[in-house]
């Protein structure tokens, strides 16, 4: 594989381990833990992974020697970091037993189901340390709910000899490893299923994960991307830029990324939902700034719009809770009519008050929202142009303050969606050394005979010796949530804490950003060169550690 001549000196570092995860190590357990809310319920679906302790990892003075064949899948949207779980999962694995064998299943769940693998060898392995992306054995984002799906994928692992898998992905992804991991110990199969915690949007976080990997690589990629987006505003002053990052059900993306650049205005998801605000509150809180800078002559500015902002507006999430429970009753009789007659059969079966929501919607937007959900009952809002909406809606609120003298300037537009552009960059220090330990994590998981499991790292502010390795139990994490029409176990999701200091960091500071000019450049990632700026962590989590 040809490589740049960043990932040749990539290739060469090396991540930094805790001192409590090097060498021969042991797991010293907590107390018995509950799930976060319907404990009665969880308990009932789990009673085989319920209730285990947290368990972190100390030093050991006896050697543990582990004979075992382990297959890892990487599964949902990719993440910086991916690639050196897995790379520290086989080290760990290899310092265990030399005849331990790592199988990776191929283009995410799918892979276990259909019994598509390759075995990740040391010649394969070193030519994905510490690169970003997940092409080391690819993603999917299949669901794993089905009991014909855990016999099939239990067919290979027999055959394969594999007594332990490590699942890495999100708060879906780890939703379906719970549940595997309870339908395998409830058979006595003695397959051990171990979580990793990953997605970008930085939603799969609790007292126990300070951080989900590639959180820290993406806002820094996003960062300097904005940054360089307000240098361009700055310079030619005469745009306004609305830039929609990612961050379907949370909005920490946006307000790291907020912290890093200084834009004029970061909308937050849960504020907007804690404030009742509807979209048109939404377009006139805009529409103030814009006219206020316009009075100082400064026709241009920046807003930072989160992903799924959408669905936090109260009004149309009602409309959005409705619209899933019609889809899964009868998108059947719908999904394949023409558009104007599928608008016209979702209004007939609407209630009168998310009717009127819908109603009030651009078509294109309201037709998003009646499509199908992605397999885990989400909203593809990545596909709702919620920057483009909300800069028409500002445009003609203007045009028509224009006319009634409230508003002086000018007013043009620009659009931004940052994605794809985060999610497989190469993984800064923090990652790269967080990704490894969590894979170490996850070995020595399955070196103690652990199941139901997600491997953290805790501490990570700290100098990477004093890090924490261990796992906290993934029933732990588990509460109850509508999805497509049903009452379902999925690992909670954690939101903007409104309370937090990240978030009132922002609010201090966000009056004076939206009238003056106060960006900031963060520039690229640094892979060498001053510590300070190499080895920084997150804003976000250096302020919820203060």
């Amino acid at each position: 594989m040809e490589k740049s001549i960043l990932e040749i000196e990539r290739a060469n570092y090396v991540p930094k381990l805790p001192l409590a995860l090097r060498g021969a190590v042991k797991a010293k357990e907590g107390e018995p833990t509950n799930s976060v809310s319907d404990q009665d319920e969880i308990k009932k679906l789990f009673p085989n992974t319920y209730g285990m302790p947290v368990v972190e990892f100390v030093k050991s003075d006896e050697e543990v020697t582990k004979r075992i064949n382990v297959g890892v899948i990487l599964s949902g949207g990719q993440a910086p970091g991916g690639h050196n779980v897995i790379t520290g999962l086989f080290d760990t694995l290899k310092s265990l037993h030399p005849d331990n064998r790592l199988y990776g299943f191929t283009m995410g769940p799918s892979g276990l189901i259909e019994h598509r693998y390759i075995e990740l060898t040391a010649d394969y392995i070193e030519e994905y340390r510490n690169t970003g992306g997940f092409d080391m054995i690819g993603s999917g984002r299949t669901k794993l709910e089905e009991i014909e799906q855990f016999e099939k994928g239990y067919e290979i692992l027999k055959e394969l000899d594999i007594k332990a898998l490590v699942i890495i992905g999100g708060d879906d992804s780890n939703t379906n490893a719970c549940v595997l991991a309870e339908y395998y110990a409830s058979k006595g199969y003695g397959i051990q299923v171990i979580g990793c915690p990953k997605t970008i949007d930085g939603d799969l976080k609790n007292e126990y994960i300070e951080a989900s990997f590639g959180f820290d690589t993406c806002t820094k990629t996003y960062s300097e991307l904005i940054g360089n987006i307000e240098r361009d505003c700055n310079s030619s002053k005469k745009y306004w830029h609305f830039i929609k990052v990612m961050g379907r059900s949370a909005s920490h993306i946006a307000l790291e990324c907020a912290l890093q650049c200084h834009p004029n205005v970061c909308l937050i998801s849960e504020e907007i939902e804690a404030k009742d605000m509807t979209l048109n509150d939404i377009v006139e809180n805009l529409c103030e700034i814009i006219a206020k800078r316009a009075e100082k002559g400064l026709n241009y500015g920046s807003v930072i719009v989160p992903e799924g902002v959408i669905e936090f507006i109260p009004a149309i999430g009602r409309l959005i809770d409705e619209l899933n429970d019609l889809l899964a009753a009868h998108g059947h009789e719908y999904r394949d009519l023409d558009p104007e007659k599928q608008r016209e059969y979702i209004l007939n079966h609407l209630s009168e008050e998310n009717a009127a929501t819908y109603i009030t919607l651009p078509e294109d937007v309201a037709h998003q929202l009646s499509l199908d959900r992605d397999p885990h009952g989400n909203v593809p809002v990545s596909l709702i142009e919620t920057e483009k909406l909300l800069s028409e809606m500002c445009g003609q609120l203007l045009a028509k303050w224009k006319k009634e003298g409230r508003f002086v300037g000018k007013y043009a537009t620009q659009h931004h969606f940052l994605g794809y552009e985060g999610r497989c960059a190469i993984p800064s220090n923090y990652d790269a050394d967080y990704c490894y330990s969590l894979g170490t994590s996850a070995a020595q998981l399955i070196a103690a005979g652990k199941t139901g499991y997600m491997a953290i790292v805790k501490n990570t502010v700290d100098h990477a010796d004093r890090c924490i390795g261990g796992g906290v139990p993934m029933t732990m994490m588990m509460n109850m949530e509508r999805r497509n029409g049903q009452m379902k176990p999925v690992i909670k999701k954690a939101l903007v804490d409104l309370n937090g200091k990240p978030f009132k960091a922002y609010a201090a500071i966000r009056d004076k950003w939206a009238i003056e000019t106060s960006y900031m450049y963060p520039g690229p990632i640094q892979y060498w060169g001053p510590k300070h700026i190499c080895d920084r962590t997150t804003l976000t989590l250096k302020l919820e550690h203060q």
